[in-house]
């Protein structure tokens, strides 16, 4: 079976280390940002990042299945919001995925390691949407 998996929470829960252990192909707007084994975060760029990952997620999703883990594809970023999940709704509908998603909670105390500070992470709190 085809799975996409959309792992959201706020930065510092932990999504990418339990995106990783899901297994599959582990895709992230962070991505983008490395360079060299650093990560240069430049929120002018954050547009570009995000279709980087949908770019990504599609182009794994046009393998088809051929490779075993691209059956298996673990998308990780904030996704505060319905809208920023909707083209990976739509892309799994296109390729015949089977979705997922799940909300990681920051229960451990984890620090955000990209520097988001305090009253920007109050922000994309306040506007975590769910939908049960």
């Amino acid at each position: 079976m085809k799975t996409l998996y959309i792992v959201r929470g706020l930065p510092g829960s932990g999504k990418s280390t339990f995106a990783k252990s899901i297994g599959g192909i582990h895709i992230e707007a962070d991505q983008y940002f490395m360079e060299n084994g650093k990560y240069n975060f430049d929120f002018t760029k954050i547009k570009l990042a995000h279709n980087y990952c949908q770019t990504q997620t599609e182009a794994w999703m046009k393998n088809d299945g051929i490779q075993v883990s691209s059956n298996k594809i673990v998308v990780s970023n904030t996704f505060t919001q319905e809208w920023e999940m909707q083209p990976y709704y739509e892309l799994a509908e296109k390729y015949g995925y089977r979705v997922f998603s799940l909300i990681v909670e920051n229960r451990h105390e984890g620090k955000n390691i990209h520097g988001v500070p305090d009253d920007k992470l109050e922000v994309m709190k306040n506007r975590f949407e769910i939908k049960i």
